[in-house]
Order: structure tokens, then sequence, then C-alpha cells
């Protein structure tokens, strides 16, 4: 716990040096799940049902409080006396204490039990359900951010290459139409910048809330942390380690199970309680200082508790066809996404063959020869056109990947990758 202690405070200094110095956070996906732990409302709201859960329990095992009552003379009218109870008046005190038979009290603790073990499933599910969306955001917005620097180079480069023809086109050095060809590309250039910036602006957003933080986010990430995500699996080990950790499903395993709790609770509702009885009567009815005890107990003949009985059981039956239909669910999902997760690495592997850094030594060429007139405007703008698309291409199946690798942790119910 010390080291661990130790290791926030430490990554907190340096968090804190960072914001200073630059106005954003620059985090590493380790950072990031550390400071989300940290950090998330969500989180830290589940962890106290968690402990309420618990407490439950402990009141689940205490005994049900006795009860003491006293009957004492306000008037005794042979004496004309009032609040006579002194050695020669008249007070009697009564003691009761409830037990509870037929292991109600057991019974309740065991669905105490349940319902904190519930707690703590439905706390791991949220993380993993959070953690999915924190992990598909970051690699999102990292991604997008190479997106708009390749973008804002590009506009750079052409709003240079502007400058330089808006000054040739006014000399009759150029054709205007040349002049009004780029201008139509740095404004088309432009606008896919823009969607991209909607999208990077969104995705910021809901980190930021994930992360509790007003500061941008910078992602930091290398190659092989996308490429880690390639790792085929087989898929029946897949559904096998989803029947033993999706929380959800264990969820609904412990929900089944406290219906059958309910059921027995109910069933033991039947059963009568004994009320233990100890009273002191200083005039009784048989002799002076009459000490009584006894017993009593309801007669089960009218309400045997069939209603609450035939409802427990409905609910029991419920949960069995909520366990059978949410078994249904996860096999579907986890078929399909794994489908769409292989065809994801295929052709992640397929482009990652295709774009390599001929694409930015001919990027360099075709404006050098552009600018020596060596090419034509056409040539240069298809091929600005076609690089572009390989980015956009590029981007989307990186984040595709990571997406698609990431649902399969989400739908399996531990890390895989």
């Amino acid at each position: 716990m010390k080291s661990r202690n130790n290791f926030v405070l430490l990554f907190s200094i340096v968090l804190c040096l960072d914001l200073h110095a630059t106005g954003k956070i620059k985090l590493s996906l380790q950072q990031a799940d550390s400071m989300f732990l940290a950090n998330n409302f969500s989180l830290l709201a589940s962890s106290m049902n968690i402990e309420a859960q618990k407490a439950q329990i402990l009141q689940a095992k205490l005994y049900p409080n006795p009860t003491i009552g006293t009957d004492f003379n306000v008037y005794d009218p042979d004496n004309k006396q009032i609040f006579h109870i002194g050695s020669s008046g008249e007070k009697d005190f009564q003691f009761n204490q409830l037990i509870l038979m037929g292991g109600k009290r057991k019974t309740e603790i065991e669905m105490a039990k349940t319902n904190a073990t519930i707690a703590e499933l439905e706390f791991q599910q949220l993380i993993r359900q959070l953690r999915y969306k924190l992990h598909s955001d970051l690699f999102s917005v990292g991604l997008q951010q190479f997106l708009l620097e390749k973008y804002n180079k590009q506009l750079a480069l052409i709003d240079t290459l502007l400058s330089s023809y808006q000054v040739q086109a006014d000399k009759g050095n150029v054709p205007l139409k040349d002049l009004v060809r780029l201008k139509a590309e740095y404004l088309q250039l432009n606008d896919n910048r823009a969607e991209i910036f909607k999208q990077y602006c969104e995705t910021q957003s809901d980190l930021q809330t994930l992360l509790q933080t007003p500061f941008n986010i910078e992602f930091e990430f290398t190659e092989s942390e996308i490429s880690d995500y390639i790792r085929l699996h087989d898929y029946e080990e897949l559904k096998s380690e989803a029947m033993k950790n999706r929380p959800d499903l264990n969820i609904m395993q412990q929900n089944q199970l406290l219906a059958q709790q309910y059921l027995q609770l109910q069933k033991r509702m039947n059963i009568p309680d004994v009320n233990l009885l100890l009273s002191y009567d200083q005039r009784g009815n048989a002799f002076q200082n009459q000490v009584n005890g006894g017993i009593s107990l309801p007669i089960p003949i009218w309400d045997r508790n069939k209603g609450n009985i035939k409802t427990a059981e409905f609910k029991k039956k419920q949960t069995e066809y909520d366990l059978a239909e949410l078994k249904a669910e996860i096999m579907a999902d986890l078929q399909n996404s794994y489908t769409f997760y292989s065809q994801t690495v295929t052709e992640y592997k397929k482009l990652m063959k295709l774009y390599n850094q001929d694409f930015e030594t001919t990027v360099n060429g075709m404006t050098d020869n552009f600018q020596k007139r060596n090419i034509s405007i056409v040539e240069f703008v298809d091929f600005f056109e076609a690089y572009n698309e390989v980015l956009t291409e590029l981007t989307r199946i990186k984040t595709q990947l990571v997406l698609s690798g990431e649902q399969l942790n989400l739908l399996v119910g531990k890390d895989i990758y």
C-alpha cells in the first residue's frame, strides 16, 4: 500500500509539472489507467455501493431487539392515592424476546452476502465498460491528432503554393484555372480537416469526463502498441473464457442464486417465530410479587404465505430465462465481433504492406517537381487527393483494429490484448 501511494504521489507531481509547462496532459496508456481508477466519479460511487451492501451483512447478523414494558398504578381509589407504586402499591414489568425460527436469519445473511457479491461484480463490470471506452477514446484521439498534424502540414504547404501562384497568376505566368484548382484543393482539404477536428473535440470531451480533468489529453503511443492487438485467439477458447469471466453473466448467476434464496426465505416465513415472555407483577392475581414466564407463537392457519411463495417461484423461473437469453446474446455478440476483428487484422496487415516511407518520399518529390513545373496541377492535385485517402484509410484501419480488440476484451471479460 505504501509503495502504491508513493507511485500515485510521484505520478501526480509529474502530471502537475507537465500541466504547468504545456497546459495539456501527456499520458501513456498505463498512466491514463491509473488516473482513471483514481479520479472517475462513477467508479467511486460504485465502490460506495459495495461498502453499503457489506454493511447489510452486518445488519442481517443482528438479532431482533427485545422489548420491555411496565404497568403501574395511576390512582388507587381504595386509599385515594395517586401513583401508588411503593411497597404496598401496584406495578408490573414485562420482557419480550422474539426468536426467529426455521433458519430465517441464516437465509437473510446469505442473501445479504449475495447482494454484496453482486455489488462487487457490478463494480468490475463498470470498470471494464469504462476502460473499454477509455482505451478506445485514447487511441482514437491519438490517431485523430496524427491525421490533423498531416493535414496541417499539407494546408501550410498549399497555402505557400497559393501565395506563389497568386503572384505568378497576376503576372500572367500561370493560368488562372490552375490557381482556382489549387484553391479548391485547399478548401476541400480544410473541410476534411474540420470534420476530423470535430470528431477530435468530441473525443476529447469524453476523455475529460472519464479522467475528470479540464485539460486536453495528448495520448502518447507507439506503433507497436497498435500492432499488439494482432494476436489471433482460438474462438472456442474465447467462448470458454467469456462463460467464466463475463461480469454480467456472473451477476445474472448471482441473481439466480438470490432468487433461490428468496424462495427459501418465503418458505421459511411460514414457520412460526417464538416470542419468549418474562413478567413481574407486584400484586399478581395469584400471589404477591408474582414472576411469570411464557411463550407465544402464531398459528399458521389462515396465512401460510402462499402468495409470496408463488411469487418467489415465478421470479426464480424468470432468472432462468434471463440467464439463458444472456448466454445466447453473449455467443452472438462474440461470434460477430470475432469475425469483424479477424477481417480488420487482415485489412491492417495488407495496408501496412502497402503504406511505407515511399509515400512520404513521393510527397516531397511531387511537391518539388510541381514547384519546378515538371508536373501539372492536375497531376499534383490527383496525387495529393490519393495520398490523403491513404492517410484517412490508414487512420480508420488502425482505429478499427484497436476498437475491435478492445471490444473482444469487453466481450470475453478479461484482457486478452
